[in-house]
């Protein structure tokens, strides 16, 4: 039920109306004989405030109908759509709405809609979500004034739709498509290309250009003619999508933070692999264990993964590896593919994290996943104006290093290590689980 209008003056009400008084006085003081009307023009407009009331639309007669979108992206946008039509003879009518919200949107603004001939207004009140969570849009306000502008009415229209904002899978769809166009993509259909995979497929008759290393000697003794080999992507593997949530993973690059570019790609990697055959899992650590979805396998199952991702909370915690990497180590029984993005700052702070990767990696084949700042190399290229931009290139140069250095010794524990830009992220990451497959190293 919309609650009950307040009626108020405008600002042009309110000047017109102190602008008389000044009048007034200045003609008593020149002559008090005056007093008798001296104040009608203050009268005057006190009626025309009054007119104004009765000439406006009342808001017993508008009829306000609000859709609010299903759910919300991470970094999209999406509308709250008002509608207002009026009962009985309409009225050309300015209305301007806007929404009261709570949650993880930007501040909303105010629009503007015009009621012409129809007595029908329409409005779209646009919600940013910048990071995931809830928002809460407990009501829409509106506000319209008379024909003379002099008094105005304020409702509010309540709601109370919580609106989910979930990671961004519109381009999911579209980017997987991309990697299944081709005939032969890992564990879909036979993988023809010899060398590649771990599953034996068939023998076939050995032809010039197949690889020598796959000829089936003891066959082709027995058969008299040389036989090779043919393999397969291996499928039903386990993959975990390991997800720092910790304050380093805070850090906005473009519009949303390193974690939900991280959760983006994660669930890209996800429905690749479910297609695959292959189990997905999820597991979210910081200073402690936030999540663990074991290992499921289907495509139906991408949902539950989806809203699993939604609800790793933003955490300002520093992450404690040793705990995390070991909780995950504990739940594994079998060797899998973890794949982790994280992000670290410099070799001192990295060498919990070392350590830790090194027990995990002697175990399992490990993705090891942060994101390259674009700032920091035109921080280091840029051409030195003062004194302060020579520190900071200096220190953004000691930073880089120090990261080369820690993803060269991951590198040497075995650890397939992923460093780069957001816009590369999922293709890279893809690609990498690809190669991963079709050596066998799961």
């Amino acid at each position: 039920m919309t609650a009950q209008p307040s009626l108020r003056p405008t600002r042009r009400a309110v000047l017109l109306f102190a602008s008389s008084l000044p009048v007034a006085f200045i003609a008593l003081a020149f002559d008090a004989n005056t007093w008798a009307f001296a104040f009608d023009p203050a009268l005057l407009i006190i009626a025309a405030i009054f007119v104004d009331v009765l000439a406006g639309v009342p808001a017993r007669r508008l009829v306000i109908s609000i859709e609010t979108p299903a759910r919300l992206f991470v970094g999209a946008s999406d509308e709250v759509a008002v509608r207002v039509d009026q009962a009985g003879r309409a009225r050309p009518v300015d209305f301007t709405m806007i929404a009261e919200q709570t949650g993880e949107a930007d501040r909303p603004h105010a629009v503007a809609a015009r009621a012409g001939a129809d007595g029908r207004a329409t409005a779209a009140l646009t919600i940013h979500a910048r990071r995931r969570g809830v928002v809460d849009v407990a009501a829409v306000w509106l506000r319209w004034r008379g024909p003379l502008g002099l008094a105005e009415r304020v409702i509010r229209h309540p709601v109370a739709q919580k609106i989910d904002v979930l990671p961004d899978i519109r381009g999911i769809h579209g980017a997987a498509l991309q990697f299944f166009s081709r005939d032969a993509i890992g564990g879909v259909k036979v993988q023809q290309q010899k060398g590649d995979g771990s599953e034996f497929e068939a023998l076939r008759d050995h032809a010039a250009g197949l690889d020598n290393r796959f000829i089936d000697w003891k066959r082709s003794a027995k058969h008299r003619k040389l036989l090779s080999k043919e393999f397969r992507i291996e499928r039903n593997h386990q993959i975990i999508l390991a997800f720092d949530t910790g304050h380093l993973m805070l850090e906005p690059i473009g519009a949303i933070s390193r974690l939900d570019h991280a959760i983006k790609s994660g669930l890209l990697l996800a429905w690749i692999s479910l297609r695959n055959g292959d189990h997905v899992g999820i597991f979210g650590f910081d200073a402690r264990v936030r999540q663990y979805i074991p290992p499921v396998r289907g495509l139906p199952w991408f949902t539950q993964l989806q809203h699993g991702t939604a609800r790793l909370s933003y955490r300002a915690e520093e992450t404690n590896f040793t705990l995390g990497l070991a909780e995950l180590n504990a739940r594994l029984k079998r060797r899998v593919l973890v794949v982790l993005f994280t992000e670290f700052i410099d070799t001192t702070t990295a060498e919990l994290l070392l350590e830790s990767m090194q027990r995990t990696a002697n175990r399992h084949a490990v993705i090891f996943v942060t994101l390259r700042d674009p700032t920091l190399a035109g921080i280091v290229d840029a051409e030195p104006s003062d004194f302060r931009a020579v520190a900071e290139s200096v220190v953004t140069h000691d930073l880089m290093r120090d990261r080369a250095i820690v993803l060269e010794r991951l590198e040497r524990m075995g650890v397939h290590c992923l460093d780069v830009p957001v816009d590369g992220l999922a293709i890279s990451l893809i690609n990498r689980y690809m190669m991963i497959k079709e050596r066998g190293l799961i």
